[in-house]
């Protein structure tokens, strides 16, 4: 499935009047390597594997990017404010990962998709930019294959010293109410 989940993605996104929206807001900030991920992607593959349309963006949008040289909180609230003003309906939340590594406890991060590998599960780490030329670009570093097989497993840590916020994550998303096909 590798091989043709990407281009699926960026079909199921092109499809998607809400999402492809909130793609061109994000790509008008011009941010250093900038993507939308996590349950913006995750949410709306597993609802067309669900045989459901489009779906409203029912999770936060998750705006990150890198610039080790502008990465305050304030920095991310700015952005978020300007987000929220361009479109107020969206749940924006942007972080910088540049210095979202002391957070979680991981090890320095080198780029957005590199901070992607800790994210907690495999298929979550998942995300899209939207280019200036109006295609769409995929990373997922930990691949697509849990995504489109519909199965939700730990990633990194959070299969070991980190599974209690994975267990608390399935529990309080509710992913297998909504997706009943998925499977853990």
């Amino acid at each position: 499935m590798e091989e043709g989940a990407a281009p699926a993605i960026k079909a199921i996104i092109s499809d998607d009047p809400i999402r492809r929206r909130v793609l061109e807001i994000v790509r008008s900030l011009n941010l250093s390597d900038c993507w939308v991920g996590a349950g913006f992607v995750r949410n709306a593959v597993w609802d067309h594997l669900h045989g459901r349309s489009s779906s409203r963006v029912s999770t936060d949008v998750d705006v990150i990017w890198f610039d080790a040289k502008h990465c305050t909180p304030e920095q991310d609230e700015a952005l978020e404010a300007v987000l929220r003003y361009v479109d107020p309906k969206e749940p924006w939340s942007v972080k910088n990962q540049a210095r979202m590594h002391v957070k979680n406890g991981d090890e320095r991060y080198e780029s957005a998709t590199d901070a992607m590998r800790y994210w907690p599960e495999t298929a979550t780490a998942v995300a899209i930019r939207m280019q200036g030329d109006g295609t769409y670009e995929i990373t997922a570093p930990l691949g697509l294959d849990d995504l489109f097989d519909m199965v939700i497993r730990p990633a990194g840590r959070f299969a070991t010293d980190k599974n209690a916020i994975y267990q608390d994550r399935v529990t309080s998303k509710n992913w297998l109410k909504v997706w009943p096909v998925l499977t853990l």
